[in-house]
């Protein structure tokens, strides 16, 4: 059975660097899962950088959504599985429901829900343990748009379920893993 490592954070907190640097730390055979999409240039921009940073022998996989779908139909053999990341996952299965404006939540929770089982499932019946990088996005104003809102309370809810399934979680703070739960203090991952 897999282990399960989430991370988490606010935005450049340092969430994907720890990733990797657990991800080296482990050994052994990186599967890399990114979920961005590179609609314009700036996002294309910033995948590039991403990618720049990552080891050359990990194999990497885009997957926008059905994560767990598409990982068991390509099966590659992985030691350790970085999904880098669960805050974009959720953005895209909200976009998949069309009128962004007016989000169908009824919708937009139940994809989330498949996806979440899905990912969890996965996890639990595979061999390789995964790291789940996410953003924690309920710490600021309440977004003053309803898809805003919508979106915030779908990754607080999948945050939530990963969190409670988790072997380890860490809280990312200015590039620093403050760990909350399930830490393990042989890990000796260095800086």
């Amino acid at each position: 059975m897999g282990r399960l490592i989430l991370i988490l954070g606010g935005a450049r907190s340092g969430k994907s660097t720890q990733g990797q640097r657990l991800a080296r730390a482990h050994g052994g055979k990186v599967v890399f899962i990114a979920t961005a999409e590179a609609q314009d240039d700036e996002m294309r921009d910033r995948i590039a950088a991403h990618k720049s940073e990552r080891t050359p022998d990990w194999q990497t996989l885009e997957i926008p959504y059905n994560v767990a779908e598409v990982f068991a139909r390509l099966s590659p053999p992985a030691d350790v599985v970085l999904f880098d990341c669960l805050t974009l996952l959720v953005s895209n299965l909200l976009l998949l429901g069309g009128d962004i404006d007016q989000p169908d939540v009824a919708e937009a929770e139940n994809r989330l829900e498949v996806e979440i089982r899905a990912l969890l499932e996965a996890i639990r019946s595979g061999r390789a343990d995964w790291i789940v990088v996410s953003n924690e996005v309920g710490l600021g104003l309440v977004p003053p748009y309803p898809s805003g809102r919508v979106y915030r309370d779908l990754l607080g809810r999948a945050n939530q379920r990963l969190a409670a399934r988790a072997d380890e979680v860490y809280w990312m703070v200015a590039g620093i893993p403050v760990p909350i739960h399930g830490y393990r203090e042989n890990l000796n991952i260095e800086m």
